[in-house]
């Protein structure tokens, strides 16, 4: 469909509306079962990482004069901290090597924070109401920690280089209840945006009526490139230091999506201030980490070179499927007007949206033609899209003819959203011009 649908005459809406319903009928009768939902690495990813199954080893216990087969070291192996600290451009000393999941971490400093207060300010953080910003489009389950606690969302843009640092400013100067924001600098979920040195900078330096406003600094794409070498990793410890703000940010990162999703090593990073203050909490929970799982993945990494060559690997699988979709976008509704979408160079989805008001209605139609989708609107706070017309996808899982066939079908659910809702608007506006009259 190379013409706009607004620019169609009443005869080839209807025409073109009979024709979208009559392909959505053949895609349903196909009987698909596929899933694009979830920004999970597909089974040849997984098999990048099969040799750790055999680490480190029946004799291969000791490191850093560590038995890692005992309790202690809550900080985690030096040697994985050394080489994490590398890729993630930070300070051995400011990173915590901790258990498998980084949103249980993050999950954990947010209740350390409400019951007991941040390291700067004792007062729980549940003793008042409490705010959190959230750039959107962003990572759904990110908002459902902060919602799990009652705490009120506010949505900000997030533009081109990061999230809209004017409106940030004039939110979190006038009102103490905001008490910190979610970002994931890198490859940002869902849009694939990479915040800028300058935004960086302009979020670490901020005037803030909360003494413990805090950055839950998520930089869990640090190294998820599409497209050639991943960009340096801005020292965001050192920059809130230089800037006066050394507690500001909460740094988080994960090896999930780089060794075996859900049993990799999650990794916590601050000021010296807030690695004591999050030792200390953590010290009530647990008397150690897995030492075992990190010590296998130091011996499978070994440095920071096998990282990045691990990391190609994973590019070589996922670059093509990125390729497939946008492919397809531009084939299949690139000219038309009722779509668009990103070109993500790392990450694990592309941004897509359709007219507005009919988000859910393209959602719907997938699943009932067997295509299973991120729930339309995921992307926003509490799932309100106020435009009803984002939807993120992601192409990491399925086989390549798999993908093909979920987004050839997804764009027939597309134009037929899209012809719908023009034919339902003009035959509106013709009643209300009868009416006038």
């Amino acid at each position: 469909m190379s013409t706009s649908l607004h620019s169609l005459t009443d005869h080839e809406l209807d025409a073109e509306l009979t024709r979208s319903r009559a392909e959505y009928d053949t895609l349903k009768a196909r009987g698909l079962a596929l899933d694009i939902t979830r920004g999970k690495p597909a089974p040849e990813q997984l098999d990048l990482s099969a040799a750790m199954l055999s680490l480190p080893g029946d004799n291969d216990y000791v490191i850093d004069g560590i038995d890692c087969r005992n309790y202690g070291e809550l900080p985690g192996l030096p040697s994985l901290r050394a080489l994490f600290g590398e890729v993630l451009n930070l300070a051995p000393e400011s990173l915590i090597a901790g258990g498998t999941s980084s949103l249980e971490t993050m999950y954990d400093v947010l209740s350390f924070a409400w019951i007991h207060g941040a390291c700067d300010d004792g007062a729980p953080w549940s003793s008042a109401p409490v705010k959190f910003l959230c750039p959107v489009p962003g990572y759904d389950r990110h908002f459902a920690i902060t919602e799990s606690f009652g705490i009120e969302l506010i949505a900000v843009p997030l533009v081109s280089d990061g999230p809209d640092v004017d409106a940030i400013r004039e939110l979190v100067a006038g009102d103490p209840q905001i008490k910190g924001i979610w970002c994931v600098p890198m490859f940002s979920n869902p849009s694939g945006v990479t915040y800028s040195e300058q935004v960086t900078r302009d979020l670490l330096s901020m005037q803030t009526a909360a003494p413990d406003f805090r950055i839950f600094w998520d930089n869990a794409y640090a190294v998820h490139a599409l497209v050639g070498d991943a960009p340096e990793v801005l020292d965001v410890l050192a920059i809130a230091a230089q800037m006066g703000n050394p507690e500001r940010p909460f740094v988080f990162a994960s090896t999930s999506k780089m060794t075996i999703a859900g049993g990799g090593v999650s990794f916590f990073a601050g000021s010296g201030e807030n690695v004591a203050w999050y030792l200390g909490h953590l010290s009530q929970k647990r008397v150690g980490q897995d030492k075992v799982n990190q010590l296998r993945h130091v011996r499978f990494f070994v440095d920071v070179n096998g990282v990045r060559t691990h990391m190609r690997k994973h590019q070589q699988i996922l670059a093509p499927k990125f390729e497939l979709v946008t492919t397809i976008l531009r084939r299949e509704v690139g000219d038309s007007g009722i779509a668009s979408w990103t070109d993500p160079r790392g990450g694990y989805f592309v941004n897509l949206e359709v007219l507005p008001g009919t988000a859910k209605r393209v959602v719907a139609l997938a699943k009932d033609a067997g295509i299973a989708l991120t729930p339309a609107g995921s992307a926003f706070p509490s799932g309100n899209d106020p435009r009803d017309s984002h939807i993120r996808l992601a192409p990491s899982l399925p086989s390549e003819p798999e993908l093909q066939l979920a987004i050839n079908g997804l764009c027939t659910c597309i134009r037929l959203a899209a012809a719908e809702i023009v034919h339902r608007d003009r035959a509106a506006d013709v009643h209300r011009s009868s009416v006038s009259v």
